[in-house]
Parts: C-alpha cells; sequence; structure tokens
C-alpha cells in the first residue's frame, strides 16, 4: 500500500479524507510531522474555511516549505478545496489579500455567481490526457463547497515546467475546478465527499505514487 500523509495544520476535514483514502487502500496517517509529511509516498493538503486562516496554519507547521520541498523534487502532492486555492499565488476575501504558496500563478477571488457558496454536485471539463480523471464520463457530478476559486489561469511567458491540465466548471461563470501539473495535482472539490466518483478519481492519484 501506498504510504499518504494528509497535513494536519488545524484546518478541518482530516478524517473524512483520512477514511476516502483507506476505502481507496492506502496507507494513511493524519499528522503535522515535518519528517512524515517529507518522506511519505503522496501528501494530501486539505482545507475549509478562510483563505488566510488556512495559510497561517500550514506556515505554522512550515506547510508551505514542505510542498515546495516535495515538488522540487517530483514527489507527489495533492491539494483539496482550500488546499488547492492557497497553492497559486494570492487569494483575496473580504478585500483582504493574502499570500499563497505560489506554486501557481494567479489570484483566488469570490465566484461571480448570484448564489454564493456554491455547495452541491456539478460536472467538470477535464481536458483529453487527463489522468486524474481518466475512466471518468464527461457526466460524472464532484461535490462542492466553496465561495471562492481561481476564476482564471494565468501563467507567465517564462513558466518553468509545460503548462498545467486544467479541468473546469461552471458556477454563474468558469472557474478552474482542478488541475494537473507534474507532481502537483490539485481539486476544488471534495474528492473524500464525492461517493464512487470521488474514490475512482483518488485511486487514480494513487497510481501515481511510488
Amino acid at each position: 500500500m501506498a504510504r499518504v500523509v494528509v497535513l494536519d495544520y488545524g484546518s478541518g476535514n482530516l478524517r473524512s479524507a483520512e477514511r476516502a483514502l483507506r476505502r481507496v487502500g492506502a496507507d494513511v496517517e493524519v499528522t503535522s510531522d515535518r519528517q512524515a509529511a517529507l518522506d511519505c509516498a503522496g501528501l494530501v493538503v486539505p482545507g475549509v474555511g478562510a483563505y488566510a486562516a488556512c495559510m497561517a496554519g500550514l506556515r505554522d507547521v512550515r506547510g508551505d516549505q514542505i510542498i515546495d520541498r516535495r515538488l522540487a523534487g517530483g514527489r507527489p502532492v495533492l491539494g483539496v478545496c482550500v488546499g488547492m486555492q492557497v497553492l497559486f499565488e494570492r487569494g483575496i476575501e473580504h478585500g483582504v489579500e493574502t499570500r499563497g504558496c505560489g506554486q501557481w500563478p494567479g489570484t483566488v477571488s469570490r465566484l461571480a455567481a448570484d448564489v454564493v457558496p456554491h455547495m452541491g454536485w456539478n460536472t467538470v471539463r477535464a481536458p483529453a490526457g487527463s489522468a486524474l480523471f481518466a475512466g471518468l464520463s464527461a457526466d460524472t457530478r464532484f461535490y462542492f463547497v466553496h465561495s471562492y476559486a481561481a476564476l482564471e489561469w494565468e501563467l507567465k511567458p517564462d513558466y518553468p515546467m509545460p503548462e498545467p491540465l486544467v479541468t473546469w466548471s461552471t458556477h454563474g461563470s468558469d472557474f478552474v475546478a482542478a488541475a494537473e501539473n507534474g507532481p502537483l495535482w490539485a481539486t476544488q472539490f471534495h474528492p473524500e465527499k464525492s461517493g464512487d466518483a470521488g474514490a475512482h478519481l483518488l485511486t487514480n492519484w494513487l497510481k501515481t505514487l511510488s
């Protein structure tokens, strides 16, 4: 079984992530221990709540450094919900800008929709060649709970890595629902709350671990 760490940095939803990963055959530990997070086959960065609070908690356990070091060595990281959002350069909530981990350029901001939060099941538009969504049909639904997202995908001309595979969804307007970028994958929706579809997606991620 692949050894997976769910990074505990004070954000919620840890146990549901742990249960979902165990369901698909992972050997899971929920911990804030830096060495365990560096050494595991796959690191999951969950996130629930406000962007600024999640970044503060992440920095308290040096999670931003852990993510950076793992990616520098080509070690897999999976961000979920706010755990995806903090991978971008910045987040803006209630007029307050917070610096993120900066793995991807761009800004997380409030959804451009009449009804916020976006809560419930929705489809996504995965690109050709996606390994994350392999084996899932275009009408597969995933469970979302969020008020903020990356509304655009911004890449600088000198971006040093191959262009990521970006998956989109729509609530009011388009937003980034998932991304695959070498060892860094992330979803705005909650795989652990998405039933069999989420289990299939997590299995796809586990297949990439060594």
